[in-house]
This record gives structure tokens, sequence and C-alpha cells, in this order.
């Protein structure tokens, strides 16, 4: 079970990338799938709403954005941590981004 805020390492399949993302799914102690949703954390910045600055963690090497754009279920067996949280003002400033791409 995941929980909002929670990073993970995500093997992507892209290239061999391994990236780091940002659950947003509620928690849910029983889905009726394994899966949570998921943004990836990337380091470049298209300056757009669709993207969040993260403050700094020890887990994020650099300057990092949650990219809400790239919003992806994930099943919980590819998940690799946590490896640490967001939270608070950026988190809510992610859960705004969301509702702006949606429309809601």
């Amino acid at each position: 079970m995941t929980k909002p805020g929670e990073v993970y390492r995500v093997d992507l399949g892209i290239g061999g990338k391994v990236r780091m993302m940002l659950v947003v799914s509620r928690e849910d102690a029983d889905p009726p799938r394994a899966l949570s949703l998921c943004v990836p954390i990337t380091t470049a910045y298209r300056e757009s709403k669709y993207e969040v600055e993260l403050p700094s963690r020890p887990f994020l090497r650099s300057k990092s954005f949650a990219n809400v754009q790239g919003l992806q279920a994930i099943q919980h067996h590819e998940l690799d941590g946590p490896i640490g949280v967001i939270y608070g003002q950026a988190f809510e400033e992610v859960k705004d981004a969301l509702r702006f791409a949606f429309e809601m």
C-alpha cells in the first residue's frame, strides 16, 4: 500500500532509465487493483503550469519538479522504496496542478 506524497524509484523501461515518481493517488487499504497513480520527478523545467518546483530533500540531488502531464498508473510491484516524501505546501501545489490539468 502506498501513501500520497511518497516518492519511489521506478524502472520505466525507457532506455533503462530509473526515475523517481511521486504518488498522488489516495491511500486505499483495499484497492481493487495493485496500482498507484504517480507523477514523474524531473530536473527539466519548461515553465508550465503542469510543473511544480519541489523543495530540497536529501533524495533529490538537484533542483527538481513534479511533472503532472506525465501521470501514470504504476503497479505496486514496480515501486522501489519509498525513498522519501513530499508533503505540505509543495504537495498541495502538485494537487493544484493536477486540478488544472484535468480542468477540475
